[in-house]
């Protein structure tokens, strides 16, 4: 029976599977070949590589399979690396120790060779080609020109995020061109410690018979002298300073070409450097399909979606699907609901051993130990969205980073230590994580830290937001800018002791919505801060702000009858905790106005509409914005009850104040433009026409082509060009209440 990971039968699985791939993943067929005791069987092979054997192993069959892993890879030619794989098994298991050294001696190539073929290009530990590799034809093509340039790019550093594929790029690179050079040596360079005895190895493979310590390095170049063009890859290094020692200088290197693959930043002084992204879409999608049986282009997108097309991630993607032969749409369906839990199953044929889930755990570590204020500041961001996130949001109280923002010096290096490592790309002003670095944070954060986390997030985003939504000229990018960051903290159910932040900040987000005419997203974001303030004590005047916001969405979604006991019920609550002449009362009073009218009754709208309109004067003076609302609600009505007399002036006033307060292409003045047209068309004023195209400009620029209002603004354009009297859209004129807006009166206008 197989037993957990720190059981024996773990132990020696892994260690077989180790051996199997750097012997070149010999086939079944392979190896039965090679085992000249013949000891080995199909079923015994899968028992083997299953752990399904009770202590102490059947070392017949080990030592047989051990063998024959050895005759495999000398009859492919394929460097066994025999000294480290005798150094780590030494300190483990002795047994499997001395079986493995048996195998080596029995399987010795003898020194004089039949004649035959000229021998392939000498190799060094260079792992197998991976037959699955896609894509990436032009940056192989660029790392060949760099390469063959001159001496100046004898030495090439690829650089990118872990999974990304820069090691599979610099192993295809060797076999594309293998037979451009004499020697090819593969050097592990993830621990500096170890890269000596690495070279020490490499020293006794060329035939140096005596290797000092302190000068491998230059033995190894000088032996290489005499075995040019030779290539050698350093894979997984680290920073510069860490392997310059290993690196050829001056004429020992002028004869080979060095590549260096590297999480991490700073190499662009010693050597050309091409960053390696992630898959196009088309790679990613080209791997799956070719993968997978039964994956169509669709669902393979979505995928590739879900995973941030990381190359690792889709071969580990892939390979979980072919073992569990799971259907690509339910494969699919997990990824969506438990990516944290995936990113750990699956093995990629290339690299058995590496999971996504485990890939950035040494970086991890290196903050945690190093840099903990980096680390806080990875584990915020894992909790946002795989957006830019903007800096200044940790500015504020998100302690305890707040002490570490006030120090340019000591921010800059707590950002930068995540650029550094290859956790996170840099910009301006921003952060960028890949969607998986932060599913991988997230599973390894303790529940405790991660609801800490969240509430931190919740106060910051709460803070840096603007609450003026419509009054504040920087208000729209700068929600368009966060949205996604509270959409993905918010998602979840509220954090211990932050529910009314939360409450707040998806009213928030979904008046935002409402003014950029996004309801269905706004509808169930506004329907969970009812939800949320309605469990807490004293919050009627909170849940007055989500109802009348509620009421708005459903009243643009087409349905007043439903949004009218909302707005009545707002107005309720507020008239009984608020002054009588509160401006959020008059924000009730114009979308209970706009909702009477919309129902046809139009002559209870009429009053509701010009108490809104005195409220709103008398608390901001004649020229406000929040007046312009009131206006417009006001005219709608008398628009439709064809009093165009009072309707024009009152849209005229709007239309100035909008002008004078929002930008020249504010969805605002395209709505005001729009109802203007309207109303002068009915006199016949030959201006309508221009105002409505207009204001269907600015709809498009702001809404896009094809979004309804949009649509509807060109259809008014154009039947008022031809004199037609088809109607157009009319300014729905309302407000939202999203929370402390101007004056504190906790109230917005609506996306109209």
């Amino acid at each position: 029976m197989h037993g957990g990971p720190g059981s024996p039968q773990s132990w020696f699985v892994n260690r077989l599977r180790r051996l199997r791939t750097s012997s070149g993943s010999p086939t079944q067929a392979q190896l039965l070949a090679c085992d000249e005791s013949k000891v080995l069987t199909r079923s015994s092979l899968s028992d083997l590589l299953a752990g399904k054997f009770t202590k102490p192993p059947p070392w017949e069959r080990v030592a047989a399979y051990v063998t024959a892993c050895v005759h495999a890879a000398r009859a492919g030619r394929i460097d066994l690396s025999v000294a480290e794989e005798l150094a780590r098994l030494r300190g483990d298991h002795a047994t499997l120790t001395d079986l493995f050294e048996n195998a080596v001696r029995k399987a010795r190539v003898p020194a004089a060779r039949r004649a035959g073929p000229p021998p392939r290009p000498g190799t060094w530990r260079l792992p197998r080609r991976n037959i699955n590799f896609t894509g990436r034809e032009a940056t192989l093509a660029e790392l060949r020109r760099r390469l063959t340039a001159g001496d100046d790019g004898a030495t090439q550093v690829v650089h990118g995020l872990g999974g990304v594929g820069k090691t599979q790029l610099a192993v295809e690179y060797a076999y594309l061109h293998r037979s451009d050079y004499r020697f090819v040596a593969f050097v592990d360079a993830e621990d500096p410690d170890l890269v000596a005895s690495h070279f020490a190895s490499l020293a006794r493979e060329l035939g140096i018979a005596e290797v000092h310590s302190e000068q491998v390095v230059t033995q190894v170049y000088g032996a290489l002298v005499d075995r040019g063009p030779w290539l050698i890859i350093f894979d997984n290094g680290e920073k510069p300073g860490t392997l310059v020692a290993a690196l050829p200088s001056g004429d020992l290197g002028r004869n080979g070409h060095v590549i260096v693959t590297t999480r991490s930043r700073g190499w662009s002084s010693r050597a050309g450097v091409i960053d390696l992204d992630v898959f196009s879409r088309r790679e990613a999608v080209e791997l799956l399909a070719r993968r997978v049986c039964g994956m169509t282009t669709v669902v393979a997108d979505r995928i590739a979606e879900q995973l941030g097309d990381l190359p690792l991630a889709l071969e580990q993607a892939a390979g979980y699907m072919d073992f569990h032969h799971t259907p690509p749409e339910e494969y699919l369906a997990l990824l969506t609901s438990r990516l944290e839990d995936m990113i750990a199953l699956g093995e990629p044929t290339n690299r058995p051993t590496a999971v996504v889930a485990t890939l950035w755990q040494l970086s991890v570590r290196r903050l945690e130990t190093g840099q903990p204020h980096a680390m806080r500041l990875l584990e915020l961001c894992a909790l946002l969205a795989p957006e830019p996130i903007p800096l200044d949001l940790f500015g504020g109280g998100t302690e305890p980073l707040s002490a570490a923002a006030a120090d340019p010096v000591v921010w800059d290096t707590t950002v930068g230590a995540l650029a550094g490592l290859g956790l996170a790309t840099r910009g301006a002003s921003s952060l960028v994580l890949h969607r998986l670095v932060q599913a991988a944070i997230r599973a390894a954060m303790p529940e405790d830290v991660r609801a800490d986390a969240r509430g931190r997030l919740c106060r910051a985003l709460l803070e840096a937001l603007p609450h003026d939504i419509h009054g504040d000229p920087d208000a729209r990018s700068r929600w368009q800018e966060l949205l996604p960051h509270v959409l993905a903290v918010t998602k979840d159910g509220p954090p211990t002791g932050c529910a009314a932040e939360t409450a707040t900040l998806l009213r928030l987000a979904s008046a935002f919505l409402l003014s950029i005419g996004d309801h269905a997203v706004a509808l169930p974001l506004c329907e969970r801060a009812v939800a949320i303030d309605a469990s807490l004590e004293r919050r009627d005047a909170e849940i007055g702000f989500d109802l009348i916001t509620l009421a708005q969405i459903h009243r643009d979604r087409g349905a007043p009858e439903r949004a009218r006991p909302m707005a009545e019920r707002a107005l309720s609550l507020h008239e009984s905790c608020l002054p009588a002449e509160s401006p959020a009362i008059a924000t009730d009073l114009a979308t209970l106005a706009r909702i009477r009218h919309l129902l046809g009754d139009h002559e209870a709208a009429v009053p509701l509409a010009e108490r809104a309109l005195r409220i709103d004067e008398a608390a901001y003076g004649p020229d406000d914005p929040y007046v312009s609302f009131d206006l417009i609600a006001l005219a709608s009505v008398h628009l439709d009850l064809d009093d165009h007399a009072t309707a024009v002036p009152l849209i005229s006033r709007a239309l100035r104040i909008r002008e004078a307060s929002y930008a020249p292409d504010h969805l605002y003045i395209g709505y005001a433009l729009l109802l203007k047209a309207r109303a002068v068309h009915a006199s016949n004023d030959p201006a309508a026409a221009h105002l409505a195209r207009r204001g269907a400009l600015i709809l498009n620029a702001r809404l896009g082509s094809t979004h309804p209002k949009t649509e509807d603004a060109f259809a008014l354009a154009d039947s008022l060009r031809t004199r037609d009297s088809c109607p157009g859209p009319a300014e729905a004129g309302a407000r939202s209440a999203s929370g402390p807006g101007k004056h504190g009166d906790a109230r917005r206008p609506g996306a109209e």
